[in-house]
């Protein structure tokens, strides 16, 4: 795609993107849903043949916006597929291997799938239902919405009202952010309004002042003070939204889809929107590729390093 780039005026691009995206997506249909990858050898070795929860959510939403006909119709085929496999506890699986019907929740709790779920039901609810969608999702999964959203309740910190997690638990690319992490957080955020739930303005303020303590005032909470202190004199990079914040070390790898989530999701208003989108602009973050995953790859000598991002050639810098 990267030659193609090159070559052809934008409109041309995207609607070459489009085309194959939609290719690509009819391909990996299954009766369970989008698989992670196109089945073959390696796919299967990988165990990439499987209904994962992030993309089977993240499909759902271009599929309902392709205008292909079998898409629009297959888009909560995936959704389905999770709920089936929730675990008593109310998360939804990392994902669902379909041929075994075993579901896998990975070492730690992948909580982004449960995230992604309950934000691909209310945006399917959303659209104008195809004909053999029938009742609308979020009345039909009820109670399963409400397990999934009692299992996140339960890893919300009780004063910053941020989702807490280990690090590697939300399956981006196993990365070592852990405590409050930005993206994970963005999601939790939209969650919240899409459901109407408890705290979301506190959930919003003291996003803005924990992933960027530069710009807020100084914290009421202790807690918040002691975790701004280490950042506020430390912390080199100031423009972007941290990855994460921990107890006493933080994520200044400056990671994209997290800022970028920070703004489409209404978590930073217009001042902090420009601040972002204006630092990821001077990071390049847009070129050669679509966007980079980081501005400030993590590096083997950082302390953030972990032998672990290095498996199947996954994190090299």
């Amino acid at each position: 795609m990267r030659s193609l780039s090159r070559h052809l005026p934008d409109r041309v691009l995207l609607q070459t993107c489009h085309t194959r995206s939609v290719e690509l997506l009819r391909r990996n249909l299954s009766p369970g849903g989008i698989l992670a990858a196109t089945p073959g050898r390696r796919a299967d070795l990988r165990g990439y043949t499987a209904i994962f929860g992030r993309d089977a959510a993240v499909c759902a939403l271009g599929m309902a916006l392709s205008g292909d006909e079998v898409l629009e119709q297959e888009a909560a085929t995936g959704l389905h597929t999770l709920a089936a496999h929730q675990a008593a506890n109310g998360q939804i699986p990392k994902f669902v291997d379909v041929q075994r019907s075993e579901a896998d929740f990975w070492y730690l709790g992948c909580i982004d799938s449960t995230l992604w779920w309950l934000i691909a039901l209310a945006f399917l609810d959303s659209r104008p239902a195809p004909r053999n969608r029938g009742t609308a999702l979020r009345k039909r999964y009820a109670s399963h919405v409400r397990l999934a959203i009692q299992w996140l309740l339960a890893q919300e910190h009780q004063r910053f009202h941020l989702l807490q997690q280990n690090e590697a638990s939300d399956w981006a690319d196993i990365m070592p952010r852990s405590g409050f992490v930005l993206y994970t957080n963005t999601l939790w955020y939209f969650v919240k309004r899409l459901y109407g739930l408890e705290h979301t303005p506190e959930t919003l303020q003291n996003f803005n002042g924990l992933f960027h303590p530069f710009s807020a005032g100084l914290a009421e909470y202790r807690r918040a003070r002691l975790l701004n202190d280490y950042v506020l004199r430390t912390a080199q990079q100031r423009d972007l939204y941290l990855s994460f914040v921990n107890f006493a070390f933080f994520g200044e790898e400056g990671d994209v889809f997290g800022n970028v989530l920070a703004v489409l999701l209404g978590l930073a208003d217009a001042s902090a929107s420009r601040r972002t989108l204006d630092a990821l602009t001077r990071a390049r973050a847009h070129t050669p590729y679509p966007v980079r995953a980081v501005t400030r790859p993590i590096k083997r000598a950082s302390m953030l390093w972990r032998p672990y991002m290095a498996r199947h050639r996954q994190n090299l810098v």
